[in-house]
């Protein structure tokens, strides 16, 4: 699967230096971090198909660095890299979240067949959403508008329109607040209040759903003490995307 984006996160320079190399040669775009924290900061930045992901690293633990990388990339493929072979450590990192492990030490050809098995059994990623419709209203996410049946207008913020196009890239997922800040701001949970989420969502909803209108869509759902979702019944329209462009 040649032109997939690939980050690998392993503090040993030999290795990591070693792992780069192999998957170039086969095709691969690979990127490297030689610590958990400089590893998650790529991994948000760069929008990887695949993670290789060292365990014992500096600054951020690479059990921590799953967990971290779970609150905003929840399906993204990871493959852990350890010299610990223990089964309780192999279980815990696949009770965090991981997709699969290998072993130090291991040969390029056994890490490129699993690199190949993980991406296959990942479904690729649907393509950019460029609207979203329900009960005659169709948001155009292009464009930050809201058309109402009648034809009215509604100018979106870009904000709201990215939160719009997050939540609908991921149908039937809960989304966080933290997760939304970081892939929808761009910035760490940790520097802004979740609280900015909420507030946006609010004005979203008057927006989508105005005090005139004589029949309310549920366009965003709230699920207690976990986040936001796509309402059920909102079509999805995506963008077209030419076979010879994807990757």
């Amino acid at each position: 699967m040649p032109g997939r984006r690939i980050v690998i996160i392993e503090d040993e320079q030999p290795i990591r230096t070693g792992v780069v190399d192999a998957l170039s040669i086969s095709g691969y775009d690979a990127l490297e971090a030689a610590d958990g924290l400089e590893g998650v900061n790529l991994v948000r930045s760069s929008e990887p198909d695949l993670v290789l992901l060292d365990l014992a690293m500096p600054k951020m633990d690479g059990l921590d660095v799953l967990v971290e990388l779970r609150k905003t990339h929840a399906t993204l493929p990871i493959i852990i890299l350890t010299a610990r072979g223990s089964e309780d450590d192999r279980v815990r990192g696949l009770k965090l979240g991981a997709d699969d492990y290998v072993v130090k030490p291991f040969s390029a050809r056994e890490l490129l067949a699993r690199v190949e098995a993980v991406l296959r059994r990942c479904p690729d990623r649907p393509e950019p959403v460029q609207s979203i419709a329900a009960a005659g209203q169709i948001v155009d996410l292009d464009r930050c508008e809201v058309r109402y049946d009648g034809g009215d207008l509604v100018a979106l913020s870009e904000m709201e329109s990215e939160i719009l196009r997050h939540l609908a890239y991921n149908p039937g997922r809960v989304i966080s607040r933290e997760e939304l800040l970081t892939r929808v701001w761009g910035i760490d949970e940790h520097k802004l209040e979740t609280r900015a989420v909420d507030m946006h969502i609010t004005r979203l909803r008057n927006k989508l759903n105005p005090k005139d209108a004589e029949q309310g869509v549920e366009w965003i759902t709230t699920v207690r003490g976990k986040g936001y979702m796509l309402g059920s019944g909102i079509d999805v329209k995506r963008r077209d995307v030419p076979e010879n462009s994807r990757s």
